[in-house]
């Protein structure tokens, strides 16, 4: 399946293939239950693009990333530095996706084996959207693409993803339950945009 996934996610010369050739794609068990494929939102144009983990419920409802609580303060936060998923100007936008297009059951948290299949659809779609800076939300993502997880140790540098600066961060569900970690995720969008400033 891991070698269909790779050949799928190759094959695809856009976004919108990229999106069929995912849709189209029989690799994961969880898609069965799932109401909505959740593919991303924003401006696929963006200098930054947010990788997240699955879809919750909210998502699987409404078809889009990051909509649900969690969603909501991900762009309460993203507007603190200037940057929102529905800004025209690259400059000023976000593009947001996911590992997984599809909610696990429950939220449970991606299996390694659902990440390690979506992986080379999510490397297509970072090539594809070419975007200046990579933000890795929460361990799932940072699996994917640093190969690794423990956001919490991760977070608070640079490193590079997918041959281009990233910057792992704590996920806005972990906010919502940890509030007192917001002054190290604010710290986090801070050096965003002074990277997106040093590089405009």
């Amino acid at each position: 399946m891991l070698a269909q996934a790779r050949l799928a996610a190759a094959a695809a010369g856009d976004l919108v293939a990229l999106a069929a050739a995912m849709a189209a794609f029989e690799g994961l068990e969880i898609r069965r239950g799932a109401k909505s494929f959740v593919f991303a939102d924003g401006n696929p144009r963006a200098r930054v693009m947010v990788v997240g983990e699955a879809p919750g419920r909210e998502e699987d409802i409404e078809g889009r990333p990051f909509v649900g609580r969690a969603g909501r303060l991900l762009d309460r936060m993203f507007a603190a530095i200037g940057l929102a998923r529905d800004a025209g100007d690259p400059a000023r936008a976000l593009y947001i996706t996911n590992v997984l297009p599809w909610r696990p059951p429950g939220n449970r948290t991606p299996t390694a084996e659902e990440t390690a299949l979506m992986t080379p659809f999510l490397q297509r779609h970072i090539a594809l959207a070419d975007p200046a800076i990579l933000v890795i939300m929460g361990n799932t993502p940072a699996q994917a693409l640093l190969g690794r997880g423990g956001i919490l140790g991760l977070r608070g540098q640079w490193t590079a993803a997918a041959g281009r600066p990233a910057r792992p961060m704590t996920h806005p569900a972990y906010l919502l339950r940890n509030p007192l970690a917001k002054r190290e995720a604010w710290a986090d969008l801070l050096s965003i945009r002074d990277r997106l400033r040093e590089h405009a």
